[in-house]
């Protein structure tokens, strides 16, 4: 299973990784980017810890909204959260999200930070997050 640090932005780092299950203490305050579904169950494991941004992929939406139930679980938290759509990226490859993946949807944390649903998702990372310093990861 891929963790990897991708690029930083202002000291925020920007973490891949394959499954929200692999979600450290350590991550706190960083960019999360999961290749997991925004479901329930993996709303609570990012909710462990304060997390600057956490995204999923959609997996379809599903039945009552399944797919992307963590959003509102993190905006509870004030914690901006999306998805990607599972049409741009492959679930459990979080290499193909942070290349491929196009926002699917966003909590309203996520809205008022200057995310939008449509873009990249990589795109959308640096322009918002990034205050002049990225670095990316090699």
């Amino acid at each position: 299973m891929a963790r990897e640090m991708v690029a930083e932005f202002d000291g925020r780092k920007v973490i891949i990784m394959d499954s929200i299950t692999h979600v450290e203490e350590g991550d706190t305050d960083q960019i999360v980017v999961s290749a997991s579904h925004g479901g329930v169950s993996s709303g609570g494991f990012a909710c462990e810890h304060r997390r600057g941004a956490v995204f999923f992929n959609d997996a379809g939406v599903g039945k009552e909204n399944a797919g992307i139930a963590a959003l509102e679980m993190l905006e509870q938290r004030g914690v901006a959260a999306g998805t990607v759509s599972n049409e741009s990226a492959k679930i459990g490859d979080a290499q193909d999200h942070w290349e491929n993946g196009i926002i699917s949807h966003l909590n309203e944390t996520a809205r008022a930070a200057g995310l939008r649903e449509g873009e990249p998702l990589r795109e959308a990372i640096s322009s918002v997050y990034d205050a002049g310093s990225a670095r990316t990861a090699g």
